[in-house]
């Protein structure tokens, strides 16, 4: 086996042909087996462990959508980084307003690093809560929305308005998306990443308007310049300060705008309801998912036009969409089945449920791979997110992505180690979550198995693809021959290894 990944190709997605208005019916009791619940929960979850497919196939497809994409998700516990940052912002500034040039630059730049650091902290505590599986798909959807409703850190430059931006897309994940995206325009990173800050009576900027229309409710094609000049103007007087929201009335244009044909006095709100009338906004977000979940190829028109009437009549119930979209025929078409590539975040989080590790409290071990995997937790690109897909993979990519392997082979170095991620250790051992590596202790729990049964446990734990029986033969011949390593450990460490950095591991 060596180095070498699966002979197996990537299958190329088509189109499923199916009825726009049988794709989004309910998938069959019959259909609902093990070979479904493992598509379910690696496209909607980071991967599928076997406790959680015998779980999900003993409760049923309805029931599992329950329990996935719930009424309201779990809260996020919000790092101390974070609000010890929020908290000092007011003193903080006022200090950095009555100081010295010389002393300003000083404090400015301290106000740089505490935010750098806090966001480190941010985005490991985020890992590590969403790598619990009761967490995993309420936290990929609420990443889903963040791709959608972008802001960047690199922009916002402070910590604490992104994990509350984070916070309000969680809060209203499951209600109606008219309430999100009232919600997403009053928040302070928000207002800070689109420019609303500076948007005057006078002179209304036009950067949140445009992106409103255009990425976040009803696509391209579906607006006109003039509406968004007029409703600019409705989003005037948006301000945040120290991280709350503040409307300033003598810096609204309260005049008359028209939008979508419809001309008024119009508020913000009141924008948003005209764009959610629109045939267009039921498609739009329900198109956006497919991207994120399914296929690099956009959904043919009339099945989204289909989903989309059917949302508008829901009331554009955030949950009922998750239970109609994950729950349709047309999510488990054997189209979409093993074939979409895994972002960087997906490989990391399946890579940890998978090998049952626990996600180690070091930014400089951990966000370094994401770094080189293309995808800086918190700092997309610009304000269209992450394209994804096959964007992900490039030679360097994916050589990061074998790297963050074998690093999860590698036991931590505590001697390279400073002071503060030595207490950081020992606080997260203190709770009974130290398993940071796959080091050779723990793999001796698959000593005791014939090299069919280790090697049917890997494939098939594994890799989301089925593979032909040469190359399960091989595999296996690998792990009955002893002649290549000294000790049994360590065949079975390269060969788990090996499968893990397959072309195949990448996929789901």
């Amino acid at each position: 086996m060596g180095n070498a990944s699966p002979r197996l190709g990537t299958a190329e997605i088509q189109s499923p042909v199916l009825d726009p208005q049988m794709a989004w019916q309910p998938l069959p009791a019959t259909q609902w087996d093990e070979n479904a619940a493992r598509h379910l929960l690696r496209r909607a979850a980071w991967t599928a462990q076997p406790d959680d497919v015998t779980r999900a196939i003993q409760e049923g497809l309805p029931a599992t959508l329950a329990r996935l994409f719930p009424a309201a998700p779990v809260a996020f516990p919000k790092p101390k980084l974070i609000t010890t940052l929020q908290e000092d912002t007011p003193d903080f500034a006022q200090r950095v307003r009555a100081t010295l040039p010389e002393e300003k630059r000083l404090l400015q730049k301290e106000a740089r690093d505490r935010s750098q650091q806090a966001l480190f902290d941010l985005a490991i505590r985020w890992l590590q809560f969403a790598a619990l599986p009761e967490h995993s798909a309420a936290e990929k959807w609420t990443l889903f929305l963040s791709d959608v409703f972008v802001v960047s850190s690199e922009k916002v430059r402070n910590a604490a308005l992104v994990c509350n931006h984070f916070e309000t897309l969680r809060n209203h994940s499951f209600g109606p998306a008219p309430t999100l995206t009232k919600a997403v325009s009053r928040s302070p990173a928000m207002v800070q990443y689109l420019d609303l800050q500076e948007s005057r009576r006078n002179a209304p900027n036009e950067n949140f308007a445009r992106e409103l229309f255009e990425l976040f409710l009803v696509g391209e094609s579906n607006y006109t310049e003039k509406d968004i000049k007029e409703a600019a103007k409705a989003f005037t007087g948006y301000r945040q300060r120290f991280g709350e929201f503040n409307f300033v009335p003598n810096q609204h244009d309260p005049g008359h705008k028209t939008v979508f044909g419809h001309t008024g006095n119009f508020t913000g709100d009141q924008v948003i309801d005209l764009a959610y009338q629109l045939p267009a906004a039921g498609a739009f977000l329900p198109g956006e998912m497919a991207r994120f979940y399914l296929s690099d190829e956009p959904l043919p028109k009339d099945l989204l036009a289909s989903i989309g009437t059917w949302w508008r009549e829901q009331g554009y119930s955030l949950q009922a969409l998750t239970h109609r979209f994950f729950g349709s025929r047309l999510f488990f078409d054997l189209s979409y089945r093993a074939n979409y590539i895994k972002s960087p975040v997906q490989l990391y989080l399946g890579l940890v449920q998978d090998l049952q590790l626990d996600v180690p409290p070091l930014p400089r071990r951990v966000l370094g791979s994401f770094r080189q995997m293309g995808q800086t937790l918190f700092a997309p690109p610009n304000v269209r997110g992450w394209v994804g897909g096959r964007n992900w993979i490039n030679a360097s990519t994916l050589n990061a992505r074998r790297l963050l392997v074998q690093s999860l082979f590698s036991p931590i170095n505590e001697a390279n180690l400073n002071a503060d991620e030595l207490a950081e250790i020992a606080n997260v051992r203190a709770t009974g979550h130290d398993h940071f590596s796959m080091e050779p202790e723990r793999l001796k729990s698959f000593s005791g198995l014939t090299a069919e049964q280790l090697a049917d446990r890997l494939i098939d734990s594994f890799l989301p693809t089925k593979v032909d029986d040469s190359f399960r033969r091989e595999v296996r011949q690998f792990l009955a021959d002893d002649s290549q390593f000294k000790r049994p450990i360590d065949r079975i460490r390269n060969a788990a290894v090996t499968l893990l950095q397959s072309p195949e591991y990448q996929l789901c």
